[in-house]
This record gives structure tokens, sequence and C-alpha cells, in this order.
């Protein structure tokens, strides 16, 4: 499904006018400071038949993702490595700015900023996902859709993407007579980290972090920075303005103090360590 172009999203003039008001002041139009999350609920196993599964509410910003684990030909440059598929879609019931349609630039760049965070952290040890080593990997996909569209769904999706796959589970596979051969038991996912995105706007000279919908609509400039225990993994600047260096820094320093506190409630939900 298409999302909404930001351009349709209208925010009336008073409506602006007062969001600007609440900045010049420290304050946003919810009552948050600027480096203020809005409540984050994480729930796991929510699709039964799925390899593992995730439902995430932040805010009014409502994402599921769901994982199947297949076997497949390795991508080209990586035959010794699994494969991990990140997709995005829009439902048509997210928001009433959400028109029928193959997926749009922005869908496509929200699947991408989460596939590259969670990629980049080597989150999933690929190198242990190879049944044929340059024959046949375990291909891991997650498809995620949108339910509810409130604003910064990269952060929403995201936690949806890592919290599915901190549940799920492995299948094990074997290779009988040259065939692939499901033994219907399951192990661990080879894990090695625990990647989480903070995603900041700038209005004006206002830097705010988990944007609503209505936020969005008025910003500047976007950045979504992951990082891991180990520090920063994935940068990804949005949007046409830009942010001083200062700014920037400020981002990157809320990125990795809330990123530790998302990352606690992703390891006490899962008990997985990352």
């Amino acid at each position: 499904m298409s999302s909404s172009k930001r351009s349709p999203i209208i925010v009336e003039h008073l409506r602006k006018q007062a969001m600007w008001d609440a900045l010049s002041r420290g304050k946003r139009l919810d009552g948050r400071d600027f480096g203020d999350q809005r409540p984050l609920e994480i729930e796991i196993d929510v699709i039964k038949k799925a390899n593992g599964s995730a439902r995430v509410k932040l805010g009014d910003s409502e994402v599921i993702a769901g994982i199947k684990i297949e076997t497949g030909e390795p991508f080209e440059g990586l035959e010794s490595k699994g494969a991990l598929i990140v997709t995005a879609e829009v439902l048509p019931t997210a928001s009433p700015h959400v028109e029928p349609g193959p997926p749009d630039e922005e869908v496509v760049e929200l699947a991408r900023v989460v596939d590259r965070g969670v990629r980049e952290s080597e989150m999933v040890d690929l190198d242990q996902l190879a049944l044929v080593p340059g024959k046949i990997v375990y291909t891991i996909f997650v498809d995620c859709s949108v339910i509810n569209a409130d604003g910064n769904l990269f952060d929403a999706t995201s936690y949806a993407t890592v919290a599915a796959i901190l549940s799920a589970r492995l299948p094990i596979f074997e290779m009988q007579d040259s065939k692939v051969v499901d033994t219907g038991q399951t192990k661990d996912m080879p894990l090695r980290t625990i990647p989480v995105s903070i995603t900041a706007i700038r209005i004006g000279d206002s830097v705010l972090i988990d944007p609503t919908a209505e936020e969005e609509a008025c910003m500047d400039a976007r950045i979504t920075i992951d990082t891991t225990p180990e520090g920063f993994c994935a940068i990804q600047k949005g949007f046409a303005g830009s942010f001083t260096i200062d700014q920037l820094k400020k981002a990157a320093e809320t990125a990795r103090i809330k990123g530790e506190a998302v990352r606690a409630k992703l390891r006490e939900l899962t008990g997985k360590n990352g």
C-alpha cells in the first residue's frame, strides 16, 4: 500500500502557530519535553504461525512485524552468509491519507532505513546461517505492517522488527539426498547485539525526538540514529533540511541514552542479552 505524501498532510495555520509558540517555550503540543518519547508498548509472539512476531505501539503509531524463515540462494558476494530482508507496508486503514497501490518512496525508505539499522548492527550472525555455503542459506523475511500511523514510523517499525527477531526461533533444516528437509525442530536465533533507533526532527531551531504526524508535517529536517551497546552503528539523514553540528551532537547523545532505555525494555521482555 502507498503511504501519504508529506504535502497532503494539512496542519491548519492556527495549529501550526500553536505548535511554534509551544516550542518557543520549550514544550510540545502534547506536553512532552523535546527529548521525551511517547509511551512505548511491545508485545511478542502475536502471530502464532510465524517464526517470530511482535506488535509495537509508540504513542498512537502501531506496527506489527512477522518473521518467516525459509531457505534460498545466497546473495551475490555473500555466498557464505544467510540473508535477511525487511519489507514494510502501510495499511489503508492506518491513516486517511493512505492510498491503495504499490509502495511509494516513503514506504520504500521506511523499509530501507529499518533494514539498514538491523543489518549494520550485525544483530543476527549471518555467518552461522549458511546451510550449504555458496548454494543454500537461511533466508529471514521480516514483514512489517503499519496498522496505525501517527508519526515516527521509523522507530516504531524498527522496534517491531528487532522485537520479532529477538522472539524468533530458527527452524532446523537438514540436507537429505540433496534436498532441504525441515526437521520440525527449532533452535535459538544466532544473535550478537540489540540495535535501537531514535529519530529526531528539526522544526526551526528546535530538535525533537519521536515526532508525531503533526510535528512531521512541520519538520525542516529528520535524522534516524541507530545504536548498540558498543556504540553507533547507522545514521540516516532524511528530508531536505540540515542540522548544525551542535544539534547533531545533542541528537546523538539523546539517541545513546534513550536507546539504552528501549534496549533494557527489549531485554526484559524477551530475556535476550545484547
